[in-house]
């Protein structure tokens, strides 16, 4: 009887525990990179970009040529933004523009993220974006890295751009939290849902999805399901030995450049 009041106690401690510090779980934040030159991306501008609620988010602006769409990135959980340097480097290099944004709370910024905060974030890039450049919502790939497909997703419900891509992309929050947290019931607890498998249906731009087969993060099966479901012109990239985290070692900018330049003016 002892153990049995021990095993309860212990599943509604820990219960607990994952309900009310599940946002320090799911939003890994970061503190702030160094300045773009440190990463050679010499004419990269550090920019901020002010919140409907008043928020300071620090990104990246590269103006590329005109004659090339503009790149949105918005980065996965982990790390400040200066770990994705590498990766915007290969679009900077074929001369695209590109914003790299920071989410409130990542890479040294004010405030606390959760899923309503990060759409908020979003929205605001893209309003700064018409403001401060020459592009429209049609010139815009909207990317999504993991934790930002959520983001890239929803807005893609609200706008259409010349593509949205998604790298990694998972159905919800719920079901990553149900393949680590299979005793709790995670579908009522998760506070931030992410929801892109209901979601998915109803976005407005040409799609393109990335994933690889032996992703550790997000299983690979999530992205089979969104694809299948999304009712847009749409491409996959699935990449047999390809994890969650290594994707770019497999060259999938080039999938991404060659898709968009198809659907480019």
């Amino acid at each position: 009887m002892k153990y049995i009041f021990s095993g309860i106690f212990l599943y509604f401690f820990f219960g607990f525990f994952l309900y009310f510090f599940q946002r320090k779980i799911i939003f890994n934040t970061s503190k702030k990179p160094k300045p773009p030159s440190f990463y050679e991306l010499n004419n990269v501008k550090e920019v901020f970009i002010t919140t409907t609620d008043k928020i300071n988010l620090l990104a990246w602006h590269y103006n590329g040529h005109e004659s090339n769409p503009m790149l949105v990135y918005f980065h996965g959980n982990s790390f400040d933004i200066g770990e994705r340097a590498y990766r915007i480097k290969k679009y900077i290099n074929a001369n695209w523009s590109v914003l790299l944004l920071a989410w409130r709370g990542y890479s040294g910024n004010d405030g606390n993220p959760s899923e309503k905060n990060l759409y908020i974030d979003g929205e605001s890039a893209l309003k700064w974006i018409l403001k401060n450049t020459q592009f429209n919502y049609s010139d815009l790939v909207i990317y999504g890295e993991s934790l930002g497909t959520g983001v890239a997703v929803e807005l893609s419900t609200r706008y259409k751009f010349l593509s949205t891509v998604l790298e990694a992309p998972f159905l919800s929050i719920p079901a990553i939290a149900k393949k680590r947290y299979k005793i709790y019931p995670t579908k009522y607890l998760v506070k931030d849902k992410f929801d892109n498998l209901h979601k998915i249906d109803k976005i407005n731009s040409p799609l393109l999805i990335i994933s690889g087969k032996k992703d550790e993060i997000v299983p690979h099966g999530h992205s089979h399901i969104l694809f299948k479901k999304a009712k847009v012109l749409k491409k996959s990239v699935f990449i047999d030995e390809a994890m969650h985290n290594n994707l770019y070692e497999f060259g999938i900018e080039k999938s991404v450049i060659k898709f968009n330049l198809e659907l480019w003016k």
